[in-house]
């Protein structure tokens, strides 16, 4: 066995590491770009409106699709506006008109924060949506749209649960 000097090993050390082939990165960078682009504007058709356990909501078999819009969710217990509870059922029940005055506020505020960009959006700013559970009495739900009508909002949605036609 000879020895071998080290310049001698770097040289053979470097004939020996030129012999690898190369990655390629470029390609699988450009192959995981289209993939997240892909991804990020597939993600954007499917609207889901926000649950909660406390709201049951009905059953229909209507095919609108839903729209970005301002969430009104009425339990059985709280009436709530973007995850903030503004009155409980029985303090909403309690008054003897139609109008519910916490929510009227938050509602008119909410709308105030809203700015419309486009003119042809306005309408959109007048919508909102309401989460109602499938149990709540009438004269709630009607307490509730009257606010909403007070505040501004007159394209009044209701989200249910989707079921296949039989």
């Amino acid at each position: 066995m000879a020895h071998l000097t080290p310049l001698q090993k770097r040289a053979a050390r470097k004939a020996r590491d030129h012999d690898m082939v190369d990655m390629n990165l470029v390609s699988l960078i450009d192959v995981f770009t289209i993939l997240i682009f892909f991804l990020l504007s597939n993600s954007s058709a499917v609207e889901t409106m926000p649950s909660s356990k406390a709201v049951r909501l009905p059953e229909s078999t209507a095919q609108t699709e839903t729209k970005d819009t301002l969430v009104v969710m009425v339990s059985g217990a709280d009436v709530v506006v973007d995850g903030r509870r503004i009155a409980t059922v029985p303090e909403a029940m309690a008054s003897t008109d139609d109008l519910i005055a916490p929510l009227k506020a938050e509602l008119e505020q909410q709308r105030a924060n809203r700015q419309v960009v486009r003119q042809e959006n306005a309408a959109e700013a007048q919508a909102i949506t309401i989460l109602g559970d499938k149990d709540i009495p009438y004269q709630l739900l009607r307490k509730v749209m009257f606010s909403c009508a007070r505040a501004g909002y007159t394209d009044v949605r209701f989200a249910v649960r989707q079921v296949a036609e039989s």
